[in-house]
């Protein structure tokens, strides 16, 4: 998905110390969300709770949109061809369906359950329209930073159904990496850990996870205790490293819906500006005027309109921002 802000906030994250879980329930510290208005008059409203000044990482995780449920008859999802750098995007939907065609002559189609990631790298250009079966449109729109050495790599496309699994009260549908003993085959240029985690009424679950990762738990539906600490639906519960086990909890009387996400800490700084990641304000620059007036990006064939424009750079300078405030 694209970053659609006519005045983007330029961001420089990554590279700060965070403090490690101490033994025994871990701390987690609750992200809430911003609305942000994606498109003209009829825009489609997003919670972004990545990236924002109290947190601007989990992992290699950078950014994180979560939309709907909404009708998407009168408010549905036209985002025109627009450029990506130096990161990776990952659709998935809970509901509705999503047409993406991009400048490696990809088309297809995002549907609930079935992930699609797009490598940017050194350039890709896409677009995504939500299609006239999605009556109602429900997901989340979520980016991973590329590495320093991989942040020009070529552009791609992978897309993968993975098969929930049954866990106690719960069902996991492992999108990247590995939980609950399944593992995706989804290509990353860092360790991550991506899926979704229905819970049933009542029901509380502990999953084993990767002490060396930090993980993110979004709430979509439902009032979820993670590891003890209440989580409305938007929110976003952060621990850090150092747990060996996440403890989720639905103490409601309805089934609980949650995207778990998380990687091992990204020790490098990044610029993100619009939808563009990079190392340096010149790298933003060049990459801004390459998508204006230059064909790094390709052309997306089959979109009946005119590519996004780039918004105007901002003239204050840089300003540094680590993983955490």
């Amino acid at each position: 998905m694209s970053n659609v802000e006519t005045a983007p906030e330029e961001l420089r994250c990554g590279a700060s110390a965070d403090g490690g879980t101490a033994a025994g329930t871990p701390q987690v510290e609750v992200l809430s969300a911003r609305e942000v208005p994606l498109g003209g008059p009829r825009a489609l409203p997003v919670r972004r709770t990545l990236p924002q000044r109290a947190r601007s990482l989990i992992g290699a995780w950078c950014f994180a949109d979560h939309y709907g449920p909404v009708d998407a008859t009168a408010t549905g999802m036209v985002v025109p061809p627009h450029p990506h750098t130096g990161l990776q995007t990952v659709s998935w939907l809970f509901s509705g369906e999503i047409e993406h065609r991009d400048s490696l002559g990809t088309h297809a189609l995002v549907r609930p359950g079935e992930l699609n990631l797009m490598t940017g790298g050194h350039g890709i250009a896409h677009s995504e329209v939500s299609t006239p079966a999605a009556t109602v449109l429900h997901g989340v729109q979520l980016w991973v930073a590329l590495p320093g050495e991989h942040r020009d790599t070529a552009r791609d496309f992978q897309h993968h159904v993975p098969e929930p699994v049954r866990v106690g009260g719960a069902t996991v549908s492992v999108f990247l990496g590995t939980l609950a003993g399944r593992t995706s085959p989804v290509r990353t240029f860092t360790p991550l850990l991506g899926a979704e985690i229905t819970l049933e009424p009542g029901a509380t679950l502990t999953l084993p996870v990767d002490p060396a990762f930090e993980h993110g738990l979004l709430v979509d539906t439902g009032d979820v205790h993670l590891a003890g600490t209440p989580l409305k639906p938007a929110e976003l519960g952060y621990v850090p490293c150092g747990s060996a086990g996440l403890t989720l909890a639905n103490d409601s009387g309805a089934p609980a819906r949650t995207i778990l996400l998380g990687g091992p800490p990204f020790e490098e700084e990044i610029i993100m500006w619009w939808n563009f990641i990079a190392r340096s304000h010149e790298e933003i620059v060049q990459a801004r005027e390459d998508w204006m007036g230059g064909a790094r990006f390709g052309v997306v064939q089959g979109y009946d309109g005119d590519p996004l424009p780039a918004p105007a750079l901002p003239t204050m300078p840089l300003k540094p921002r680590g993983r955490a405030r």
